[in-house]
């Protein structure tokens, strides 16, 4: 009888340390993605600053600011909350997560703002710096192939993260991947934005839509180590990710997308 109750204690210490070690593993996860954000923007932010500086670019909109202003929160708010659960604080977690459900249409309607005032700001330049009119048009055919990338990631994310909110109170393990599933979702914009890496573009987004998968393998691998399998959460972000990302691939240069989009982007 002794021996039952030290082993059952035994396997619950265990059980509560491996519990331990994988809320710490999500707040890893979580500066996993802030720094592969990072990586992406910081250097591009620099040389666009010199950029603007030198007169080749304008100046930054104000829907960039706000865009990268909102984007920045959620990753905060993402590393606050998993350092929250790995500590211990699930009360202080559950409270701040109304901030962001919040912050996440904010985000979504930043990204909206962005791309057409960004479209506009840039042929504006470009025509008044004197570029010739086949310089515009290819630059405006590369902005409305952007646009549905962009299109996507905001769609996506918005997917993802309600899915996500949905799952909160009920069932933590989908909340919480699916909350950072829906975080990797936009973050080929970073990747794209890795001079170091392969990049298919301009001819094809196909670089774009494959690199964030690599924020996908740690967390898939940590669920497979513990012995859970292919989570749920995954085959959601699948079925998300994968007709979108296809829609994208069938909508670059395509003419009909290009009659489409221009006008809403102000071409």
């Amino acid at each position: 009888m002794a021996t039952q109750v030290h082993l059952a204690q035994a396997a619950g210490q265990g059980s509560s340390l491996g519990e331990a070690v994988d809320r710490w593993f999500f707040v890893g996860m979580a500066l996993f993605l802030v720094t592969v954000i990072l990586v992406g923007f910081v250097p591009d932010s620099f040389l666009r600053i010199e950029d603007i500086a030198a007169g080749g670019r304008g100046g930054f909109l104000w829907q960039a600011h706000f865009h990268a202003l909102t984007m920045a929160s959620w990753m905060a708010l993402l590393l606050a909350q998993t350092l929250l659960m790995a500590t211990g604080r699930g009360g202080w977690h559950g409270q701040l997560g109304v901030l962001g459900m919040v912050l996440a249409p904010l985000l979504v309607i930043a990204g909206v703002m962005l791309v057409p005032a960004n479209f506009a700001a840039r042929v504006a330049f470009a025509q008044g710096a004197g570029e010739s009119p086949a310089e515009i048009a290819q630059m405006m055919r590369a902005m409305t192939n952007t646009a549905a990338m962009q299109l996507r990631s905001g769609f996506c994310f918005a997917v993802l993260v309600g899915l996500g909110f949905a799952a909160r109170g009920r069932d933590a393990g989908l909340h919480k991947r699916l909350i950072i599933l829906a975080t990797i979702a936009p973050i080929g914009a970073a990747f794209a934005r890795m001079p170091f890496l392969w990049n298919s573009g301009p001819a094809s987004p196909l670089s774009t839509l494959l690199w964030p998968t690599l924020c996908l393998v740690p967390m898939l691998a940590w669920d497979l180590a513990r012995g859970r399998g292919v989570h749920r959460a995954y085959w959601i972000y699948l079925a998300v990710m994968v007709p979108t990302g296809t829609a994208v691939m069938l909508a670059w240069n395509n003419p009909a997308w290009q009659a489409f989009a221009r006008p809403l982007l102000g071409g």
